[in-house]
């Protein structure tokens, strides 16, 4: 709906007045402040009289493309300008080979998927002056094969399981009694007699579900075999989903500085779970996706802009990268910016695809 009321207004409008909006809006990212009709004037390249300009910016803020401050006469673009100027007026500048040399040599010299992750984090904060943020690579669907356990000290189990194909993990979980070797090979077979082959999902989903109803059908073996289940695939919460830098950077820009609105975007990046929903929704579109002031539906974003692009190993797509910044941002640049560096972290992460550009 948003982009077909884009083009319905583009449709309203003449050469001329799209031109005079791109370079509102170009000149107001530059300079932050409200743009006048004498500036217009000047580097529009239009030979038009300010009266014939300020005619086009009525016309234009009639259209709820741009919007006149009250303590200015200029104008400045609204969240649908730059939406407009973003699908039809903007004109992306690639990178050059220098600068996609440096980037991929960057990630590259981080051998740990940790490492490679925060340097494309700290990458995209320090050469956009915004903040950046990647989420961890993570499988839409991951079935569980084969699960052991195994008994370790002082009340502690080690768990060993198998998902997908042959990928082998490992978590220690602590019990409030201790279970011998045997019992625990047990309720090994009876978690892989019913749950193997399930994904991880369904998986805790069913057992949320056993533990909730009547436990007088099971006998204390299974329940103890179901709770070991719990602790083994229950979703850890201290975990990060995403590595964010350079939020600090926010503070700079006057139209974020505000103190309430700042408290509000710094406790959005501490809870998370709607910055991940945000970002989930990002995985599921191709190419760079932006969310332009409100256009996220998250109120503590609605004087921001937020760029992304999925990034994908083995040619499955395994997570979102971006740039958060005002939405006064230099759009030619970041878009590509970020398209380039979401190939890159992929192919950093899967070295034997090699370059991906």
């Amino acid at each position: 709906m948003r982009n077909a009321n884009i083009m319905s207004e583009a449709q309203l409008l003449n050469e001329r007045s799209m031109q005079l909006l791109k370079t509102l809006v170009e000149r107001y990212i530059s300079d932050g402040q409200p743009v006048g009709s004498r500036v217009l004037s000047k580097d529009s390249d239009l030979n038009l009289s300010p009266a014939t300009i300020r005619n086009v910016m009525a016309d234009l803020e009639d259209l709820g493309l741009v919007h006149s401050p009250h303590t200015s006469a200029g104008r400045v673009p609204t969240v649908s300008g730059y939406r407009m100027f973003v699908n039809s007026l903007l004109t992306v500048k690639p990178l050059h080979s220098n600068e996609l040399s440096h980037l991929y040599q960057q990630l590259l010299a981080n051998e740990d998927q940790g490492d490679v992750i925060g340097a494309a984090s700290r990458l995209l904060a320090d050469l956009t002056k915004m903040a950046g943020v990647v989420t961890l690579p993570r499988r839409e669907v991951v079935f569980l094969r084969h699960i052991e356990f195994l008994p370790l000290s002082h009340g502690r189990v080690l768990v060993i399981f198998v998902t997908n194909e042959q990928e082998v993990h490992n978590k220690i979980i602590h019990t409030s009694k201790v279970f011998s070797a045997s019992e625990l090979q047990q309720y090994a077979n009876y978690l892989n007699s019913i749950y193997s082959g399930l994904s991880l999902n369904a998986v805790r989903k069913a057992v949320l579900k056993e533990l909730q109803d009547d436990q007088e059908q099971m006998n204390q073996g299974m329940i103890d075999a179901v709770r070991m289940a719990q602790l083994a695939f229950d979703q850890d919460g201290s975990k990060e989903d995403y590595v964010l830098t350079g939020e600090t950077n926010l503070m700079g820009f006057s139209e974020l500085a505000d103190m309430d609105r700042l408290k509000k975007l710094f406790e959005a990046f501490s809870q998370k779970q709607d910055v991940i929903h945000l970002l989930d929704q990002c995985m599921k579109a191709d190419g760079v996706q932006i969310f332009i002031g409100e256009e996220s539906g998250y109120q503590p974003f609605d004087h921001c802009s937020l760029v992304t692009s999925s990034y994908s190993v083995s040619d499955e797509v395994v997570g979102v990268l971006g740039v958060i910044g005002p939405t006064r941002m230099a759009y030619e640049k970041i878009i590509p910016f970020v398209d380039v560096t979401a190939k890159l972290l992929g192919a950093a992460l899967n070295p034997k695809s090699g370059s991906p550009l």
